[in-house]
């Protein structure tokens, strides 16, 4: 039984996430945390202690994530029937980030699925500030879901990969996972100057070929284009459903997710996307 975190501010985006992640795993049994997390608006002594529990002075941010959380439960017994889910809320008096991290070890979750508004201005990051930094300190894969994204039944998956380093099978089975459950087709696109791959290259390929077999993945390259085009280009020609890429420090995803200009570039997450942390990178923090 997969166990799938669902943060929520109670915005429309947030609920967003949370319907497409209930036709994701429609046919899936799953247990759901949905987890809200607040701050009050000043830091009080008694806070410091251990949060509102420890506080004699009642925090209204308490009984709010509490009715949020019993009418999200409502919302969806009301809507998404589905004897295959069950469902348990979280609300902690944390940063979002933090919790998450204890949430996910805690309760050995095995994705968290987000909304995320995207940039709408030049000063903003692409994803979001606050999923970018969910990205950045997961170590588990997240799956964000843009906002107004509306569920369709997925085709066609998307892996861009430089071949650069190597990859685990555990650190993609998710990907794995998702893709045989909708019987979708899985694209590994590679994008460089040359069709020339050196011999790590290849061998870090072949790899990926005997994680990926029992799916027949599609292997292509696209030369003399940056990379967040020809990923763009790529899935507005083929229709993809879920774009899906490796975390690493200092890799091109680390560096799309964190710089300014990303919008000069021409480059906005419209479909779903799925990150992956690299599981040998993670054991080392």
């Amino acid at each position: 039984m997969k166990k799938i975190l669902l943060p929520t501010d109670f915005s429309d985006n947030a609920w967003n996430a949370i319907v497409y992640a209930l036709h994701f795993f429609k046919n899936e049994s799953c247990t759901f945390y949905i987890l809200h997390t607040y701050t009050p608006s000043f830091y009080r002594a008694d806070y410091m202690m251990g949060g509102p529990t420890f506080s004699a002075i009642p925090d209204a941010g308490v009984d709010i994530a509490q009715a949020g959380l019993d009418q999200t439960l409502a919302d969806i017994g009301k809507n998404y029937k589905n004897t295959k889910h069950q469902f348990k809320t979280l609300s902690a008096f944390n940063m979002l980030t933090d919790e998450i991290r204890e949430v996910t070890e805690s309760k050995n979750i095995d994705i968290i699925i987000m909304g995320t508004q995207g940039a709408t201005g030049a000063k903003e990051i692409f994803l979001g500030t606050r999923t970018v930094h969910v990205i950045r300190k997961s170590r588990i894969p997240v799956l964000v879901v843009p906002n107004g994204y509306v569920f369709r039944e997925l085709k066609s998956v998307l892996f861009p990969s430089d071949y650069v380093n190597s990859v685990e099978k555990e650190e993609v089975q998710m990907l794995i996972d998702m893709t045989k459950m909708h019987n979708a087709k899985l694209t590994i696109l590679n994008v460089k100057d040359d069709y020339d791959l050196t011999d790590g290259q290849r061998e870090n390929k072949a790899s990926l070929a005997s994680y990926y077999y029992t799916l027949h993945p599609k292997f292509e390259q696209v030369k003399g284009k940056l990379m967040p085009n020809a990923i763009h280009e790529y899935i507005e020609q083929h229709g993809v459903g879920l774009l899906a890429m490796m975390n690493r420090k200092h890799s091109f995803l680390d560096r799309l997710i964190v710089q300014p200009n990303v919008d000069s570039i021409g480059y906005h997450t419209k479909i779903p996307f799925l990150v992956m942390p690299y599981a040998s990178e993670e054991s080392k923090k």
